[in-house]
This record gives C-alpha cells, structure tokens and sequence, in this order.
C-alpha cells in the first residue's frame, strides 16, 4: 500500500502539481512580509495587464458593491485590503489555467463551477456568522477540492474509476482515495498548498474541511474558516452533486449547530446562492450552464423521489403489504412474549416479583457474591397483626395494603435492589454488594416509610406497621445454602415481632459451650 509520500512523489514526478503565474507565486510570497506595502502589490499587480483589467471589472461590479468607480489597481489594493486583492488574483489565476490533461471521467469545468459556487456560499455564510474578513473563505472554498483535480490528472483513469464508485458521495470518495491510492483529495489539496507557500491560513483549512472536528488548534478564526468552508461544500453539494436531498438536511443541520443559525437565515441563505454563483461566474469569466436555485433542486429531487416511490411501490405492492403483516405479527408476538415473560415473574396482586423470581434470583446473587468475594444481605418483612386487620376491615381494604406496602417499599429501594412477595403478608429484599449494617439502614428507612404513610382506603384512615428481620451473606466466609439465609432472616424477623414489632432486628448467631454455634 503507498504511503502518503509515494502519492506526492507520484503527482509531482507525474507533473500534476498546477504551475502558479509569476504574479500569483509573487503576491503570496510577499504579502506574508511586514514589510510589503500597498505600493509594492499594487506595481506587482500591474505588471499584468490582463490581470488588472480583470480585477478593476470584478471590483467595480455588483460583486463588491462599492458606491464609486475604482480607478487604479493601487485604489482596490487600498479599498479591499491584502486579503481581498491575493484572494482575487488566486481565484483568476486558477479559473483561467490551462486544462490539464486526464481521464475523460474528470469534468474540468464542471469542477470549477462547484468550486466557484462553494466560493461564493462561503461569503454568504461567513456574512452571517462573523465579522471575520471573508475573504480567506472565500479562497479556501475555491481550492478545497484541488486535489481531486491533482489526483485525477496523476492517476488518470484509475481516479475517474473511484469518482465513478463513489457516485457523488464526498464521504465515500475520502475513503476509496485512502483505500486505493494511500491519501485522499483532502490531503493532496493541503500538501499542494504548502509547496505553494500558502499561509497557514488557506492551507489548513483545505486539509480539514470534510471534518472540521478533526481540527484541534486553538486558531478561534481558523476554527471558523474551517466550519464555513464545510458548510460551504455541503451547498455547493445541493446544487451539483446529483443527490441533493442527501446534503440539505446535513446542511440545515450543522450550520444551526456550529453557528447557531436559524431557519431564516438558512433559509436566505440557499435563496441567494444561486443568483450570487450566477453574478460571480459572469465577474470571472467562467461560463456555467443555467441552474435552478437551491429550492427548485430540492422540489424537483423531491418530485422523482416521490415518482419513484410510486412506481416502486406499484410494483412491489403485494410484497410490501404482506411484509408489513409479516413484520406487524412479529412485533405483535414478540410483545406478547415480553409480556407472557413479564406477568410470569410478578405477583398478580402487587405487581412486584413473585415468590418464584425471588428464589432464582437469590441463586444468581449469591454466585455471584461467591465469585466476587463480596457480602449482600437479605431483608424480610412481614405486616404486623395482618391477619387480624383483614378479620376486621375486610380482604378488601387487605389487598389495598398489600399494594401499598409494595408500592411505599419499590420507592425506598435502589434501582438494582430487588424486591418479592414471599408469601401472603410477608415482603423479601435482596441487596446485592450490602452489609449487614447497610442492611439494617435500608429496612429502618423502609419501616419509617411505612409507619408515616397514610394509608387511605374508601373514606377511612389506617395505620399499618412492619417487622423486618436482616440476615447477610459473605462470599469469604463459610459456604451457606440459600435456605440457611432465608432462615436467618426469617428467625430475626420473629425477634422484631416477639420484641413488640414495628422494629428492626439482625440475626445473631447464637453459640453454645465453646462457642459452638447452636
């Protein structure tokens, strides 16, 4: 696989590097000087004749707008600035380059209209978005994609192939140019602007604008040239790329994120975009076949799409109903199964966990302990007097208690905590990763929670009360069988009760002579 030396070996030793005019080579060479005065650029300028007819026309055009006529090259050095003048002598001296010689897939002058309409899009953005001299965009947006000019004049028909498979997709193209070729247009256009001792601010960009992202400098005005010129292309995509509902919403969306622009300013945005390409064309002597505007582009590609569908869906009809049955009872079942495995681990009452997903999740937990050598706790609950409240006020106002209970309780518990009906009036929890201490905590805030709340049922107040009982496990310490915990638990729970319930109470081991557990 070449490496990205070997490709800039192969264009230079190929001849594809595009030769600057001496004015052009000149004017970048001495406006990165301090020393250079408006006199020094403007003589350099008016050495070419041509160029300066040129530029007096663009500068006295609708193009710059200025109130009164521009006389002298040195009058628009002095009115645009350095910025503007370089930008306009690189801009003519590109557009009006000889055509290289390259594959028949590479279309020269449909490649510069793109360029001249990112170009022109990227002052529109740029005027929207920041005070920032536009000029620099403006150039950038020109000669971003200089290096697919470069590559498919180095690789002839070999690039006309990977523009082929990448049918207009920009995205698709940087891959396969890395794949095949071992660097994409991206870098080709930024290494060709080095050796043209571009400054680091038109350089850079070309380099970046496919992914401004990627860009980590803390240049702030660099930042913005970057994102403009990527917004830029992304237009200049709408109108030429043949697939312009591809880039619209990327457009409409990353303008909004990078700048914060809203739809009105897109909006006017991609109106005049077109109008200004046409006007800059005819400034630079580039002629371009009539175009549509940008919200013409998108109602006619909405319209064939639309077309399309239609005739796709005439077609396929039958195919698609029965797929979207298909598809409807598939997604029907799966629900029904989600469901079916659901309700199958509740308890119908309280629609917390039955007594059932309790005793597979407490084997699960406590392998689990075992493997990470850690504790969980167990915590069994049980409402005091049950039996005797449903004598007296009914199974009904029961069952409101119930639900209650398992409500107030699925509140207090973290999220991984596990809650079950174990059986009539009796509630279990398994904390994973608690001690026994933690433990203690979680069942005190839940009796609280209980013994405040008001329980409320067809007009008349109660006040339910619980018994909790704690038992923990250790997966460092003797093995357990899952029954022992239970019962742990359960014995402590009987403590609370036996000591007046309403309470908290611990399992405690109790040992004999010798201290042999009893």
């Amino acid at each position: 696989m070449p490496t990205k030396e070997d490709v800039i070996q192969h264009v230079i030793e190929a001849g594809s590097l595009p030769t600057l005019s001496t004015v052009a080579s000149t004017l970048i060479n001495i406006t990165g000087k301090e020393e250079t005065t408006i006199y020094d650029i403007s003589k350099l300028i008016a050495q070419d004749v041509s160029l300066s007819t040129k530029i007096l026309k663009v500068v006295n055009s609708s193009f710059y707008n200025f109130p009164n006529e521009v006389g002298t090259i040195q009058q628009a050095v002095a009115i645009l600035g350095t910025n503007a003048v370089r930008s306009l002598v690189l801009s003519f001296s590109f557009l009006n380059m000889e055509r290289p010689k390259h594959g028949v897939g590479f279309n020269y002058g449909r490649f510069w209209e793109e360029s001249l309409a990112a170009a022109v899009a990227s002052k529109l953005i740029m005027a929207k978005v920041s005070d920032q001299d536009p000029e620099e965009a403006f150039t950038v947006s020109l000669l971003q994609n200089l290096g697919k000019l470069i590559l498919a004049c180095a690789y002839g028909d070999t690039y006309d192939q990977l523009l082929e498979e990448a049918a207009g997709s920009e995205k698709r193209l940087l891959e396969l140019e890395d794949e095949r070729l071992g660097a994409n247009h991206a870098y080709i256009g930024g290494e060709a602007a080095k050796r043209w001792n571009f400054p680091e601010s038109l350089a850079v960009p070309i380099i970046y604008h496919h992914d401004p992202d990627s860009y980590t400098g803390d240049n702030a005005q660099l930042k913005t040239v970057i994102k403009v010129v990527h917004l830029a292309a992304l237009l200049a995509n709408i109108m030429y790329s043949g697939h312009p509902i591809d880039y619209h919403a990327p457009f409409r969306e990353r303008a909004q994120k990078m700048f914060k622009l809203d739809t009105a300013s897109i909006d006017e945005i991609l109106e005049q975009a077109n109008g200004d390409v046409a006007k800059a064309a005819q400034y630079f002597g580039l002629n371009i076949e009539g175009t549509a505007s940008i919200p013409e582009i998108l109602q006619q590609a909405n319209i064939e799409l639309s077309l399309l569908n239609m005739s796709y869906e005439q077609m396929n009809r039958e195919l698609v109903q029965s797929k979207v049955q298909l598809e409807k009872l598939t997604t029907e079942l799966e629900e029904k199964n989600t469901y079916l495995e659901g309700i199958a681990n509740l308890d119908g009452l309280t629609m917390i966990y039955n007594h059932r997903f309790f005793q597979e999740s407490l084997d699960r937990e406590i392998s689990r302990t075992i493997r990470q050598e850690n504790e969980m706790s167990l915590i069994m609950a049980d409402i005091d007097n049950f039996k005797k409240f449903n004598d007296f006020h009914g199974h009904q106002a029961g069952d409101y208690v119930l639900r209650e209970v398992a409500s107030l309780c699925s509140g207090v518990i973290r999220e991984y905590d596990l809650i079950a009906r174990y059986g009539g009036e009796e509630f279990v929890f398994i904390l994973p990763e608690t001690s026994q201490e933690d433990a203690l905590l979680v069942a005190e805030k839940i009796r609280c929670a209980v013994e405040q709340h008001p329980f409320r049922y067809e007009g008349d107040d109660y006040r339910v009360t619980c018994s909790f009982g704690v038992s923990v496990f250790s997966g460092t310490g003797k093995l357990m069988k899952k029954t022992e915990l239970i019962e742990q638990a359960d014995k402590a729970m009987y403590s609370a009760k036996k000591k007046g319930r309403n309470r908290v109470e611990a399992f405690v081991e109790k040992t004999g002579w010798f201290g042999k557990s009893k």
